[in-house]
């Protein structure tokens, strides 16, 4: 766990429990293990683990952990205060939490009396008692508490002097953490400043000297962020968030964006400046345990977040990179891109090539001659920014450094439907070595079956064509109003199981150009195994 200070703020981590309430987001068990070591690694002081009692899987979760320690992380077990009407000691939801055996346990009680008595349907003074019991009681086990005041916000502006209550309840029985929480996530930044400031100005810490202030916030009015950065700044002390962002409805504040500005922006010390640099890392870890594509322009970790696709823009970051980054990208483990497209300059273009190992100057007739086909090309359809294996390709055949592996003389593609369910055979024609090959194959698609015809009638030459995979296939119209004779653009990302590329292929029939994209596939692919060729294709 990270070091006490003055100017601390404790990172608070619920991925695990209220990130796993996004629709569409399932955590295996073993999911679950491998996101918390990484958070762990990361120097994040408290994980949420789940609602012990709730479901089983979160019950295994504790047990699990509990075999496979973590190094910095506080485990945290979370459940809601008793039920109305039953003693402490007797609710079988507070014994699954002892069960649990965490050191740290968070309860969530009610603040707003419309929550009270429509729905718990109790009294206000049963709610009362149901928060100072429950704290009493798992402080009488050995437990240190960490109360969520539920719709805090909420409650405030509806009754300010019942929602003061359930606080000034859950102080005086012991919790030491005290969280506001904008559960509805409908409270603005300057109304989460003016509440925090008057909550921390009046309630009297003693008879609990030790009490701390934290912030929870949901991101359903886009403010989630920026209502925990502003109630940081009104002296709470713990942030409650979840990596990417994810959580219920529309997600919960993202810690990919609040720890590198409370540590980079602010001043406040989150974690270490090393495990700040595994940040992005991890968030595009978890997105793929949760099975989830990275979201490519979110601030500080996406792909996208220091990418330059203007010419002056590129142009001025290589002279001083100060002039369009507001950080550098390696304090949070990013990397700045170089993006090619028809916005593109001169600048754009050498950059790609030193980044592809090429030996390129402005003077080279080799470099106008890249820029002029890519803007041609831009212009007929071709996205190369979201290409860059094809880029490559393309400015390797303008310096005559693209080797040739094969070449393609004619394919044909036959489609049939029998008993409702479709079929396709796939015929390629092509030539290695000076040697012609006839192949045939048949797929679940006219796409299926040429990438099949075409690995079979290679794999005697190329044996690593076994490692590749075509991992995403993407179709987008680009002149709908040309109706099925529209220009049809298809984006292939293959992978040799340790990189991934992606390339192009335009046609007005998606066949053509589905066929441009997987060919390319497969040559970058070949390429990047240092395969021998035979001489360059030149330009």
């Amino acid at each position: 766990m990270t070091t006490d200070n003055a100017n601390q703020i404790w990172i608070y981590d619920t991925t695990l429990r209220d990130g796993s309430q996004r629709e569409g987001l399932s955590l295996s068990i073993d999911d679950k293990l491998q996101i918390a070591h990484r958070l762990d690694r990361m120097g994040i002081p408290f994980i949420e683990g789940g609602w012990p009692g709730a479901n089983p899987k979160d019950v295994q979760f504790f047990w699990r952990v509990k075999e496979e320690a973590l190094q910095n992380a506080e485990v945290v077990a979370f459940c809601s205060t008793r039920r109305p009407g039953i003693p402490a000691a007797e609710d079988s939801m507070l014994q699954a939490i002892l069960s649990a055996g965490t050191h740290w346990v968070t309860i969530f009680g009610k603040s707003w009396d419309l929550h009270v008595t429509e729905g718990l349907n109790t009294t206000l003074e049963e709610n009362l008692a149901m928060i100072r019991d429950t704290i009493a009681y798992l402080k009488s086990q050995g437990r240190r508490v960490i109360y969520d005041a539920e719709h805090w916000f909420d409650g405030f502006k509806q009754n300010r002097a019942y929602a003061m209550q359930t606080l000034e309840t859950a102080i005086a029985a012991g919790a030491e953490w005290v969280v506001f929480c904008d559960t509805n996530g409908g409270t603005m930044p300057h109304e989460i400043s003016e509440i925090v400031r008057f909550v921390l100005n009046t309630v009297q810490k003693t008879p609990n000297a030790s009490l701390r202030f934290g912030i929870h916030t949901h991101n359903d009015s886009e403010t989630a962020v920026a209502n925990a950065l502003a109630a940081v700044m009104e002296g709470v002390e713990m942030v409650q968030g979840t990596m990417n962002g994810y959580g219920e409805r529309c997600g919960n504040a993202n810690l990919c964006s609040l720890i590198p500005n409370l540590q980079l922006k602010l001043g406040y010390s989150c974690i270490e400046e090393g495990q700040l640099a595994k940040l992005t890392e991890t968030s595009r870890f978890v997105s793929e345990v949760a099975n989830l594509a990275p979201d490519e322009h979110a601030a500080f970790v996406g792909l996208s977040a220091f990418a330059h696709k203007g010419g002056i823009h590129v142009s001025a970051v290589q002279r001083n990179p100060v002039t369009y980054e507001h950080i550098d990208p390696q304090r949070v483990g990013n990397l700045r891109r170089i993006v090619i497209s028809d916005q593109a300059g001169m600048s754009n273009v050498l950059v790609k090539a030193r980044n592809f190992g090429l030996d390129l100057n402005k003077h080279d007739p080799a470099s106008r001659e890249i820029l002029q086909r890519l803007k041609e090309l831009e212009n007929e359809g071709y996205q190369f920014e979201g290409a860059e294996a094809s880029f490559e390709l393309l400015m390797r055949s303008a310096l005559g450094d693209r080797p040739q592996f094969f070449q393609i003389k004619g394919f044909h593609v036959h489609c049939e439907q029998l008993q409702g369910m479709t079929n396709a055979l796939a015929t390629v024609k092509l030539a290695v070595n000076g040697q012609d090959i006839l192949e045939a194959a048949e797929g679940n698609g006219p796409v299926s079956a040429l990438d099949a015809a075409l690995r079979k009638a290679l794999l005697n030459f190329y044996p690593v064509l076994e490692q590749f995979q075509l991992t995403d296939y993407k179709v987008r119209i680009l002149d709908g109003a040309a109706g099925t004779s529209a220009k049809t653009r298809v984006l292939v990302e293959s992978s040799n199981g340790s990189r991934r590329w992606t390339t192009v292929g335009v046609s007005t029939n998606i066949i053509d150009a589905s066929y441009q994209a997987v060919v390319e596939g497969l040559e970058y692919g070949l390429m990047l195994q240092n395969h021998p060729a035979q001489a360059p294709v030149t330009a």
